[in-house]
């Protein structure tokens, strides 16, 4: 800091300095300016004593020595700050959690590892390669139970199958109780389309309609680099109704059709040209016909150009017989 900027031993005395949150405050202070660049420069002064004193109290604090240099230990704020959003609503408990609570289940910790019998391993309960599972037993013992003629490892996909949805099912119904009371999950509230963050909104989110649901298939489908012409349809789907837009090239030959607009093209630049240089209203036809005439007259230029060159050419002489016999 400058020195004519440090405070005054009174000055000092009277800041308030929270070195938890590395802040400093003159609870005395009083600016008493006239115009606005003298209120700035007493900011600017006041801000500059308030720094200093921050400063001085970091320094007074005993160092610890480290490879990088002194270190300082800050002490646990004094002051209390406001949270800048509100604490999060709690989530609402799930019916799992009212059964245990009401059967006076506690949750115990499981092992993340198990020996399994057969690779003679420890492999991880959950995931990729976990322990028994139903893909690494090739034999599985039949029951009395079971019914003749039933695969026993289908039956087990199928019955893996239901256990899936089952808590899929589950999983949306316990988000459905904690969107009524505001307390969906954040990531939850940002995939959404129109929910907001919890606690800025009370909006629940809004239905999609069915023109955006088919603008949005219609642009899958054609996110290939075929635009979606050789991508199978599913049954009762429509083709896209907004194509995207191709780029269209003039031909190479002239013609009525499409020929016509490199004439247009021409015309409209010339036009344009014309009329930047000229303060008069401009005459289209006139400048067609002036336009028409100096292209005549270039293409009569390079033709007599041409027939000049084939004269200079050495004509060749023809090597057939007269068909012609002598007298």
């Amino acid at each position: 800091m400058a020195d004519g900027a440090a405070p005054t031993p009174a000055a000092a005395s009277s800041f308030e300095v929270d070195l938890g949150n590395l802040m400093a405050y003159d609870p005395s202070h009083h600016a008493a300016a006239t115009s606005r660049e003298e209120l700035r420069q007493v900011c600017l002064q006041k801000a500059t004593e308030l720094a200093q004193a921050v400063a001085n109290s970091l320094f007074a604090l005993p160092p610890s020595e480290d490879r990088d240099g002194p270190i300082v230990h800050l002490p646990p704020p004094t002051i209390r700050l406001p949270r800048e959003k509100h604490l999060p609503k709690p989530k609402p408990p799930t019916k799992w959690e009212l059964f245990a609570k009401a059967k006076g289940i506690t949750k115990r910790k499981k092992n993340k590892r198990e020996w399994d019998e057969q690779t003679q391993s420890w492999k991880r309960t959950y995931g990729y390669d976990r322990v028994n599972d139903d893909k690494d037993v090739p034999i599985i013992d039949a029951k009395a139970t079971d019914e003749p003629g039933v695969d026993p490892f289908a039956q087990r996909r199928q019955e893996k199958k239901k256990r899936v949805e089952k808590q899929e099912k589950n999983r949306l119904e316990n988000l459905k109780k904690a969107e009524k009371v505001g307390a969906l999950p954040s990531h939850i509230q940002l995939a959404a389309k129109a929910l907001p963050i919890t606690g800025t909104k009370a909006d629940l989110l809004k239905k999609s309609r069915k023109e955006d649901l088919e603008n949005v298939a219609g642009m899958a489908s054609s996110a290939t680099a075929s635009g979606g012409k050789f991508d199978a349809k599913l049954p009762g789907e429509k083709p896209p109704k907004h194509h995207g837009k191709h780029r269209k090239f003039l031909p190479v030959a002239e013609g009525k059709g499409m020929g016509n607009l490199e004439k247009q093209q021409n015309d409209k630049i010339l036009n344009s040209l014309l009329a930047r240089n000229s303060d008069e209203q401009l005459d289209v036809g006139k400048a067609i016909t002036m336009y028409k005439v100096k292209k005549e007259k270039q293409r009569r230029k390079d033709k007599e150009t041409f027939s000049k060159s084939d004269k200079l050419k050495p004509q060749k002489k023809s090597l057939k017989k007269s068909s012609k016999k002598k007298a």
